[in-house]
């Protein structure tokens, strides 16, 4: 009859050696053409609203984090399309006003949708600390 140690052992290095194994596995690249698509819906949606898409990179480098694009300008009652892809690090895409504050998967475009209901000038960041702060920001401004 075999030791329960010996058996404990066995199943946690078959544990350890595919968590290993699948750390391992090579992301796809920022250009694979399968999307991922998660849309949040903060606000009902009128078919008939504008849509209004930008699209970004989420990454970091030797001198910070960052957002590719860092302005965004939209209409109040504007349907917002924001195409995020993380090429480097872990970030999220956060506006405040708007209650969103969504995770953004390694080499996948995640896409954030949501209407413009307010007016005014609304920071959108990475909630991640020291992201904000080292530059992973950016403005949306909502006119009338």
């Amino acid at each position: 009859m075999k030791s329960p140690v010996a058996i404990v052992i066995v199943l946690l290095v078959l544990v350890a050696g595919g968590y290993f194994f699948m750390q391992k596995a090579s992301p796809l690249p920022a250009s694979d053409t399968n999307t991922e698509v998660t849309n949040t819906t903060k606000t009902m949606i009128a078919d008939e609203a504008p849509v209004k898409e930008f699209s970004m990179t989420a990454y970091y480098d030797a001198q910070g984090k960052w957002f590719s694009l860092k302005e965004m300008s939209v209409k109040k009652g504007d349907h917002v399309r924001v195409k995020v892809t993380n090429t480097a690090g872990m970030h999220d895409f956060s506006i405040d006003e708007f209650g969103i504050r969504e995770e953004l998967p390694l080499n996948r475009e995640f896409v954030v949708d949501f209407v413009a209901d307010q007016v005014g000038s609304f920071q959108y960041y990475c909630s991640y600390p020291g992201h904000r702060a080292g530059g992973q920001w950016g403005t949306l401004t909502v006119s009338e």
